[in-house]
């Protein structure tokens, strides 16, 4: 049996967003009236909305209603993505060669659809098969739900998919799911691991060594 799918996590990963979401986070904690800092960031890595808006409400001590933080901060980020965001060193050339070689591809994100949606507007929707954002599902990284469902939407078995991370958090997710995951690690270090590849770049990744992940490939 061959490698079935590849799904790619978006931010950290296959476009250069973590700068961003810490500006933006760091404007919506000074109308909280309090401060952001990149630890404060570390720690929500690969998380989902919800679980930001209520840490930023805790860490505030505001009163502000989580809707509005999510508003703030949902607008602030498209605001930002509608420029475009720069892709990550080697994610184009991958996506390319999995489309020569006919493997499906996916884009599976903690991020709310309208963040993703940016992004994809200049990175290009059409490059992925399927789309899986924080809308979709009940439960986000580090659930596997996300993974399951991008592998449901395809027809495709997770363990014979790879997924491709660069947070802690989606990297637990894929491994749940029972997938083989390349980690990129971008704001914390992520382990080796059997089934797993580390790597400091897209550029190391290549077909070839997507489908050695895989047993019996």
């Amino acid at each position: 049996m061959d490698m079935r799918a590849v799904f790619f996590d978006m931010d950290g990963l296959l476009v250069d967003t973590e700068k961003v979401w810490l500006e933006i986070e760091s404007e919506v904690m000074r109308r909280l009236g309090g401060q952001w800092t990149p630890d404060h960031q570390a720690h929500l890595l690969g998380g989902s909305m919800e679980r930001a808006v209520e840490y930023m409400l805790s860490a505030s001590g505001s009163g502000e209603s989580a809707a509005t933080v999510e508003q703030w901060m949902v607008s602030g980020m498209v605001e930002r993505l509608s420029g475009g965001a720069r892709v990550m060193p080697g994610a184009s050339e991958l996506l390319d060669a999995l489309r020569d070689e006919g493997v499906p591809v996916g884009l599976v994100t903690s991020s709310l659809r309208k963040i993703a949606d940016a992004v994809l507007k200049e990175f290009g929707r059409d490059r992925f098969d399927v789309v899986v954002t924080a809308d979709d599902v009940e439960r986000t990284k580090p659930d596997p739900e996300p993974y399951l469902t991008a592998a449901r939407l395809l027809g495709v078995v997770p363990v014979r998919c790879v997924v491709l991370e660069d947070s802690p958090n989606g990297v637990a997710a894929a491994t749940a799911a029972g997938c083989a995951v390349v980690a990129v690690p971008s704001l914390l270090p992520v382990e080796e691991a059997p089934g797993r590849l580390v790597v400091s770049s897209l550029e190391e990744v290549t077909v070839a060594r997507l489908r050695a992940l895989l047993p019996g490939v």
